[in-house]
Order: C-alpha cells, then structure tokens, then sequence
C-alpha cells in the first residue's frame, strides 16, 4: 500500500495548529513550545531550500527528538484528575500531536530520500569486515622514483 504525497507545508501547518493548541492552557511548560516551534522553524527552512538534503535531515532529527521531549513534558506535566477538566482540551492536542509524529517522521523520510538522501534503515544479518572489492594498495609502488634517493651526509 503506497501512501499519498503529503507536501510538508501541510505537515508543518498541521504540527504548528496542534502546538499552539497544546500550548493554550497553563499546563505544559515553556519548553514544549520552545522545542516545539523550533522544530517547525527547522521545517520551514526545509521549505525554503528544497534541494538541502540538510534543511530536511535536521527537520527529521528534531521531530525525532520531540517524540521523545513530548513524552516526558505530558507524563510530566500531565494534570491531576481535579484539574483535569480545565486541561482536557489543550492535553487532548497535546497527545494527538505526539501520535501524529511518528506518522510525520515517515513522511518527511521519504522526502529525504526524494532529495537525495542515502541513509537506509537496514536491519537484518550484516557482516563483520569491509567490502574490499574495490580495494588499491597505495604502499606498493610498480614504478622507479624519479629523483634518486639522497642519503644523509654522516657528520665528521
């Protein structure tokens, strides 16, 4: 099953929604946003430079990294169950957020190798050693040197 093509203006405007949706309650800290909306500053740099392999790379990284910040800020954070009905809403765009991620990362890994990117995931029986196929020796030289070799001058 091929999934559709999702330009990343909508990835990015989709993420940005539910952000400041997370962030419209007092619950969560400063630092979801910060990291949050530095992430999609690294999206829009990926807009910008559509040929950077590193604009999208970055991009991709930091959404890997709020995968992991999003986790601790809402299992940190996450209100009591007094509060909970004051916090319901921005939490609810908070998690929808975090579960959209993973999707979001899929996404963007395909633009990267779209761009270019060479990074495969390959897990599987791999092989100790190199590949030396491809291999020339540089220490061996098949030719004389051109400058006779000079010798040192012993001191009297």
């Amino acid at each position: 099953m091929e999934l559709p093509a999702v330009d990343l203006k909508a990835i990015i405007l989709v993420h940005w929604l539910l952000t400041v949706w997370g962030c419209m309650n007092y619950m969560l800290p400063a630092s979801y946003a910060w990291g949050n909306f530095s992430v999609l500053a690294l999206g829009i740099w990926a807009i910008v430079q559509r040929d950077s392999v590193d604009a999208i790379v970055m991009f991709l990284t930091g959404l890997l990294l709020t995968i992991l910040t999003d986790i601790i800020h809402i299992s940190v954070f996450y209100p009591p169950n007094n509060y909970l009905t004051d916090a319901i809403g921005s939490i609810g765009m908070a998690i929808f957020s975090l579960l959209l991620k993973p999707v979001s990362c899929y996404l963007v890994y395909r633009m990267y190798r779209e761009r270019g990117g060479d990074y495969t995931f390959n897990i599987g029986v791999t092989r100790a050693g190199r590949d030396r196929s491809a291999y020339e020796p540089i220490d061996q030289q098949d030719t004389a040197p051109q400058w006779p070799a000079k010798t040192a001058q012993q001191p009297y």
